[in-house]
């Protein structure tokens, strides 16, 4: 099982990713930090197509459907969001999480749970950080990423991709 492409891809990547571990060595967890770069690296991912989605496939146009339209910056979101999804959970399941012997349709629908959690998580943590304790919205945001980047990697380690 673990003599895929994809298995091999993912050691290659996680090892390119651990050359730059040693200065974090103190303050994380090595496959933390690994899932942290992964989900950094897909974040970038993320805007880079959907700037590009929005430019070029969209033309900051409206995307009508015929019986739906969209905004562009809406059809770019739901555009990326499927790809990203995916690429987010290739990154968890074959380089940060690869010793998981789950079946892959279990991870799948189990990752998905944890990034439906973690946008209900980054959206109620917003409305109570900015509306309730009257933050500002930046550092509100800022401090959902911490939140949810937590939550999110002891979700996936312990229920999507358990070893």
């Amino acid at each position: 099982m673990h003599n895929s492409i994809n298995y091999k891809i993912g050691e290659k990547l996680g090892k390119f990713i651990d050359f730059f571990y040693p200065p974090f060595k103190r303050f994380f967890p090595q496959q933390f930090f690994r899932y942290g770069v992964c989900g950094a690296a897909n974040t970038v991912f993320s805007w880079m197509l959907y700037w590009f989605l929005y430019n070029f496939v969209y033309q900051e146009q409206v995307f009508d459907l015929g019986f739906i339209a969209f905004t562009p910056h809406i059809a770019a979101f739901f555009t990326q969001l499927p790809i990203t999804f995916l690429t987010g959970f290739w990154l968890s399941r074959y380089v940060s999480f690869s010793e998981s012997e789950l079946r892959r349709r279990t991870q799948i629908f189990r990752y998905l749970l944890i990034v439906i959690s973690c946008v209900l998580i980054n959206y109620f943590g917003l409305k109570f950080f900015v509306e309730v304790c009257g933050f500002w919205a930046t550092p509100s945001q800022m401090i959902n990423t911490i939140i949810t980047t937590i939550f999110s990697f002891f979700a996936q380690k312990y229920f999507s991709f358990k070893a």
